[in-house]
C-alpha cells in the first residue's frame, strides 16, 4: 500500500497499465476507437461481478469468500463504467473490502489524505482513471477527429470526446489536466460548461422530453468506429452531400436499424453559393437500445451501386447495465447454450 497520496496515483496508474497489456487491450482496439469495456475485462479475469440497487453505495469491492463486485443500478452509463473499474481497481491491487458511495467515486478534488484506508480510495481512482482513459487512448480519438491540442479548450469537442471514451464531462475535462494536455486554469473554464447547453445547440430546434441523455455527433470522421451509448440518447449525424451532382445520403438504413428519425435538413455553409456541397443533418434516437451495425451510402438513386461515399459504424446503445449479470457476461452465456 501506498505511504502519501503522489505514490497512490502511482501505483494505481501503473496497475491499470500492467492490466491494459496483460489483456492486450491496447492491441485489440486495432484503430477502432471507442471506450475500453471495463465489464468484459471483468469477465475475461474471471471475477464475479453483479448489478444490484444499492442503497446509499454506488459500488462494493468484497473479497470474502472470494473477491467480487457490486455495482448500483440506476446510474448513467459512464458512472456505472467507472465505478466498475474503481471496485476492479480495488481487486488488482489486493485492497480490503470497500463499500464506495457517490463522495469516494464522484469526489470532486483528489484526497491528499485517505486515513480511513490508507490510500486505497486514492490508489483505486488513479487505476479507473488509467484504465478507462489512457492517454494513448485520448490521443487515437483526437487523432481520428482530427482534433489538435487548441481543439481541446473547447467544451463542445471534451464533450464528445467523453462520449467516445465512455466517460464523464467532468471526469474527462480533469484527466486532459493530469496529462498535461490542458493546464489548470483551462480545466477550470471548461469545466464551468456544463453538457445541457452542448445539448441544446446540438439538438438546434428538436427539444426531447428532456435532456438527460446524451447527445453524439457522427461525421465521416467515425467511420469503422464503434459507438456505445444508452437508450436514452440522441445523436445528430451530419455529412456533406453532393446533393446538386445528384448524389444523396440513403438514412432508410437508420430506420430498418432501429432507429426513429427526428429531424432532416440540408444546411450550407455558404448560403449564397450556388452548387457547391451542403450538408446533410439528421436527429435520431434509437429505440428499444438497438445494437448492430451501421451502413449509410452517398450514391445516384438511379446507380445503386456506385456509392461515392459510406459511413460504416458498429453501435450499441443498450446502456446502462441492468439488474444481474453484465450484458457481455449474458451474452457469452447465451453463445455458449
Amino acid at each position: 500500500m501506498a505511504q502519501d497520496y503522489a505514490g497512490a496515483v502511482r501505483a494505481g496508474a501503473m496497475a491499470a497499465s500492467r492490466l491494459h497489456r496483460d489483456l492486450g487491450i491496447r492491441d485489440a482496439s486495432d484503430g477502432a476507437g471507442g471506450a475500453i469495456d471495463v465489464f468484459a475485462a471483468i469477465y475475461q479475469l474471471d471475477l464475479p461481478l453483479m448489478l444490484r440497487p444499492l442503497k446509499g453505495l454506488m459500488g462494493a469491492f468484497l473479497n470474502d469468500p472470494c473477491p467480487g463486485i457490486l455495482i448500483g443500478t440506476g446510474w448513467r452509463m459512464n458512472i456505472q463504467r467507472f465505478t466498475a473499474a474503481h471496485e476492479l481497481g480495488h481487486c488488482i491491487l489486493k485492497h480490503k473490502p470497500s463499500l464506495d458511495d457517490e463522495d469516494q467515486i464522484l469526489r470532486r478534488v483528489p484526497l491528499t489524505v485517505d486515513a480511513r484506508n490508507d490510500y486505497q480510495e486514492t490508489e483505486a481512482d488513479a487505476f479507473a482513471v488509467g484504465f478507462m482513459l489512457p492517454k494513448w487512448l485520448i490521443v487515437g480519438h483526437c487523432a481520428r477527429q482530427g482534433w489538435r491540442t487548441v481543439d481541446l479548450l473547447r467544451p463542445e469537442v471534451v464533450y464528445q470526446l467523453s462520449l467516445r471514451v465512455g466517460a464523464s464531462y467532468e471526469a474527462t475535462c480533469r484527466t486532459l489536466e493530469r496529462y498535461g494536455l490542458v493546464n489548470v486554469d483551462q480545466r477550470d473554464v471548461l469545466s464551468k460548461t456544463k453538457p445541457r447547453p452542448l445539448k441544446v445547440e446540438l439538438l438546434r430546434d428538436y427539444q426531447p422530453a428532456n435532456y438527460k441523455g446524451d447527445v453524439w455527433l457522427l461525421t465521416d470522421r467515425d467511420q469503422g468506429a464503434r459507438i456505445e451509448g444508452s437508450r436514452d440518447d440522441l445523436f445528430v449525424v451530419r455529412l456533406e452531400e453532393r446533393s446538386t451532382a445528384g448524389y444523396v445520403w440513403n438514412f432508410d438504413e437508420l430506420q430498418t436499424s432501429g432507429f426513429a428519425l427526428l429531424r432532416d435538413v440540408r444546411e450550407s455553409d455558404d448560403p449564397e453559393g450556388v452548387g457547391g456541397p451542403v450538408a446533410r443533418r439528421v436527429t435520431a434516437a434509437p429505440e428499444d437500445g438497438p445494437r448492430g451495425r451501421l451502413e449509410l451510402a452517398e450514391r445516384r438513386p438511379w446507380q445503386p451501386n456506385a456509392p461515392i461515399a459510406k459511413l460504416s459504424l458498429d453501435f450499441d446503445f443498450s446502456g446502462p447495465e441492468e439488474l444481474g449479470l453484465s450484458r457481455v457476461e449474458r451474452r457469452q452465456m447465451l453463445e455458449a447454450a
